[in-house]
C-alpha cells in the first residue's frame, strides 16, 4: 500500500522556509533569482515562508498572496552598503519554526541570518539546503583584504557544510568549490525570460537619447559599478573600440561605489542607473555589443539577459558564457584573467559589423536553451530528494501533506 508521501500521480505540496538577506524590489543578481524562485514555488501550490531583514521604510508586508513573510532587523554590509545583513534574536528561528515547522529550511545567502538558520534547523531536525551565489572569497582582493580570502573561504565551506546540500549553476562551480572541500554539492541551472528580455524592445527613441542617430555601434555593460566587476577592463575595451570606430557609444547600466569617478573620467560615456523590468529589457536590446569583464561570478545573470536581448558578447570563457556560448560561434571568449585578449577582441567587433550581426543572431537562439520552468522543475526534485531522504531516515511520512493531483 502507497503511504501518502509516494502515491502515484500525487504531487505533494512543500513547506519550505526560505531564508535570504537579499530580496526584490532590491536590484541585484541574487535579489531577482530568489524573487523569481519563491514566485515559482507559490505558483506551484508549495506553503513558503519568507524570512528577510526589513527594507528601508518598509511597511508590514500584506498576505493577501505569495509567501508569509518574516521580517528580521538588519544592517548594512560592509562595502555593499545598499545591501544588509540580517540577524535572528536567540531562539527566534527555532520558535517559529516549532510552530510552523517547515519541510526544508533554503538558505539562500551566507550572512548572520543564514547561519542563524542553519543552526536553528539542524536544533529541530529540519533538512537544509543552501544556495551558493557569490564568490565572497574572490572579493576580498578587490577591496584590498585579500589577506581575510582564506578566512571568509573557510567561513562559506563551514556553513555549507553543514547543510544537507549546497545547490550550484553550473558543473565548473561544483568542481572550484569540490576543490576547496566543500560537499555534497549539487548542480541546479538559471534561466532567463526571454518574453522581457528580447530583441524586439530595441528602442530608436532610447538610442537617439545615446546620441545614436542611425547604425551607430553601443557598447553596454550592465551590472554593479564595483572593483569585483573588474570596470577597468571594461573601459580599455571600449576606448580600444573606439580607436576603431569612433563612432561607438558607450553605456553602463547600474551603479556602485566606481560610479562618480567614472562619470568624471569619462564624461563622454552614459550612465543610465539602476534599471529594472520593461526598462532593463529595453536598454539591453538597444545596444548592440555585451561587454561584460568579472572575473568573479559564480554564473552572471547578466550574460543570458544580454544573449536573450540579441547582442553580441565578449565575455571571459567561464561561468554562464562557457555554459552557453561558443567563442566564434556565438559569442567572442577570452581565457579567463587574459585582459589583452578581451581587448582585442572587442576591437575586432567594432571593426566587423557583420560578425556582430551573426553573434547576435547565435547567442539569441542558445539563450533560448535556458529555461526558467526547466530549472524550478530541477530544484524542486532535488528539494524533495533531500526531505525524502530525511523522511526515510528518520522512519517519517508527513500525514498532513497537502497534494496535487497530477
Amino acid at each position: 500500500m502507497d503511504t501518502p508521501l509516494h502515491k502515484p500521480g500525487v504531487r505533494h505540496a512543500l513547506r519550505v522556509a526560505v531564508v535570504t538577506e537579499t530580496y526584490p524590489p532590491e536590484i541585484n543578481g541574487v535579489a531577482r533569482t530568489v524573487g523569481l524562485m519563491v514566485d515559482a514555488l507559490c505558483e506551484r501550490g508549495h506553503e513558503v515562508q519568507l524570512v528577510r531583514p526589513r527594507q528601508r521604510d518598509e511597511p508590514v508586508p500584506s498576505r493577501e498572496t505569495g509567501p508569509q513573510v518574516r521580517l528580521v532587523p538588519g544592517m548594512p554590509i560592509p562595502f555593499y552598503r545598499h545591501l544588509q545583513m540580517g540577524f535572528a534574536p536567540p531562539r527566534l528561528l527555532s520558535t517559529e519554526w516549532t510552530k510552523w515547522r517547515p519541510d526544508l529550511v533554503h538558505v539562500v545567502t551566507e550572512g548572520p541570518l543564514g547561519w542563524a538558520a542553519v543552526s536553528s534547523a539542524r536544533r529541530l531536525g529540519i533538512p537544509t539546503c543552501s544556495d551558493f551565489h557569490t564568490n565572497f572569497h574572490s572579493y576580498s582582493r578587490h577591496y584590498g583584504v585579500g589577506v581575510f580570502a582564506g578566512i571568509v573561504a573557510g567561513y562559506l565551506r563551514s556553513l555549507h557544510n553543514r547543510t544537507d546540500s549546497t545547490f550550484v549553476p553550473t558543473s565548473e562551480m561544483q568542481a572550484n568549490l569540490e576543490s576547496l572541500e566543500f560537499e555534497r554539492i549539487k548542480v541546479v541551472g538559471r534561466g532567463v525570460d526571454t518574453r522581457l528580455f528580447s530583441p524586439t524592445r530595441r528602442s530608436g527613441r532610447l538610442r537617439a537619447t545615446w546620441s545614436c542617430r542611425g547604425s551607430e555601434m553601443v557598447a553596454l555593460y550592465v551590472g554593479r559599478i564595483a572593483p569585483e566587476k573588474n570596470l577597468e577592463l571594461f573601459v580599455q575595451a571600449a576606448l580600444a573600440m573606439r580607436a576603431v570606430d569612433a563612432s561607438v557609444r558607450v553605456v553602463l547600466v547600474g551603479d556602485g561605489p566606481q560610479a562618480a569617478e567614472l562619470r568624471v573620467r569619462h564624461p563622454d560615456f552614459v550612465f543610465a542607473g539602476m534599471r529594472t523590468g520593461g526598462d532593463l529589457a529595453e536598454h539591453y536590446a538597444s545596444a548592440d555589443v555585451f561587454l561584460f569583464p568579472s572575473t568573479t561570478e559564480t554564473f552572471g545573470n547578466v550574460t543570458l539577459e544580454a544573449m536573450a536581448s540579441g547582442l553580441g558578447v565578449v565575455a571571459y570563457d567561464y561561468a554562464a558564457a562557457r555554459q552557453y556560448l561558443r567563442h566564434e560561434a556565438s559569442a567572442l571568449l577570452a581565457p579567463l584573467d587574459d585582459g589583452a585578449a578581451f581587448v582585442r577582441m572587442a576591437e575586432r567587433l567594432a571593426g566587423d559589423p557583420d560578425l556582430v550581426s551573426r553573434l547576435r543572431s547565435k547567442a539569441k537562439l542558445a539563450a533560448e536553451t535556458a529555461s526558467w520552468s526547466r530549472a524550478f522543475d530541477d530544484l524542486e526534485l532535488e528539494m524533495r530528494k533531500i526531505i525524502g531522504a530525511h523522511r526515510a531516515g528518520a522512519g517519517l511520512v508527513r500525514e498532513d501533506s497537502v497534494h496535487v493531483e497530477t
